[in-house]
């Protein structure tokens, strides 16, 4: 295609239609010599004779016969790529690779990627989990497109926006209320069978700095990656766990667990994190507004 013009090709396929250059500069509201010029150069371009008068007709050569079923299918061509371009610009489609952490893919996103199916359908969305290390090496090496997950996010290229506060909460065997502490202070959690979260977590990492900021080693009984494997554990009654409170919404007797906030306070922020020179597609853009009105929901 280098060097071939589509206008050229088009005036051709209409000199041979209407059988006459005038004709054809009439249709397309030039003058005749601007036709034979086009004519002229596309011959030139080919190194060949592509129209022949028969009789006081405008034919086409053999070359010009086989060029004008190569236009046929040009054009084809083109129709399709137009049509398929106005179908980008009339409807969000594509596909947007998400990442996050275990608790927010739980609890947070099934809602939010439902609305989004129902509402583009054409719309791929395809959600993996992960540690915020992970996922911020995933957008670096731009295998992900945007990230939730805990903050900090640290590095020039990413740019992180808020989105919600998640306090951190302890989940006791509802069995035993005597067993609860009446305050849930580091010291007190210490003296009991703790399960927390396996190490390398972000949300780990916040847990043992809250015990360290009190003078206390947390010494877990168990460590595990699953927040609905911790709840069951502390449902049998085998320990107290350390959660944020997204993955204990609704916890009650139904889960044979009682909630309590800890003192002093802890909590985590959420926020998606793009790299700066990310290109927001009208897909793209979408989810981030969805995530965006999460924390109106939180509040």
């Amino acid at each position: 295609m280098r060097g071939l013009n589509l206008d050229h090709l088009r005036t051709f396929a209409q000199v041979i239609e209407l059988g006459s250059f005038s004709a054809a500069a009439e249709r397309a509201g030039v003058t005749q010599p601007a036709v034979s010029l086009q004519i002229r150069q596309l011959e030139r371009r080919f190194g060949l004779k592509l129209v022949e008068r028969v009789g006081r007709r405008a034919g086409p050569t053999a070359a010009g016969r086989e060029l004008l079923a190569h236009i046929r299918v040009i054009d084809g061509a083109i129709a399709q790529a137009e049509q398929a371009m106005a179908s980008h610009a009339s409807q969000v489609s594509g596909r947007i690779r998400l990442g996050t952490g275990a608790t927010a893919c739980t609890y947070l996103l099934p809602p939010v990627l439902a609305d989004l199916r129902q509402r583009f359908p054409a719309l791929d969305i395809v959600a993996s989990t992960g540690n915020t290390a992970d996922m911020l090496r995933g957008l670096e090496a731009n295998t992900l497109d945007i990230v939730l997950i805990t903050l900090p996010a640290p590095g020039r290229m990413f740019q992180a926006t808020p989105v919600m506060e998640d306090e951190f909460v302890a989940i006791f065997p509802s069995r035993d209320p005597a067993a609860i502490p009446e305050v849930v202070t580091p010291q007190s959690l210490a003296r009991l069978p703790l399960v927390l979260f396996e190490p390398g977590a972000r949300t780990r990492r916040l847990v043992d700095d809250w015990f360290e900021a009190a003078g206390v080693a947390a010494k877990p009984i168990m460590e595990l990656g699953s927040t609905e494997a911790m709840k069951e554990i502390v449902g049998a009654g085998l320990g107290c766990a350390v959660l944020p409170r997204l993955a204990v919404s609704g916890a009650g007797r139904r889960d044979a667990l009682e909630v309590r906030s800890l003192t002093p306070r802890l909590s985590r922020d959420l926020a998606i994190v793009l790299r700066r020179d990310k290109p927001l597609s009208r897909g793209l853009r979408h989810l981030q507004d969805a995530l965006l009105a999460l924390g109106g929901r939180a509040s």
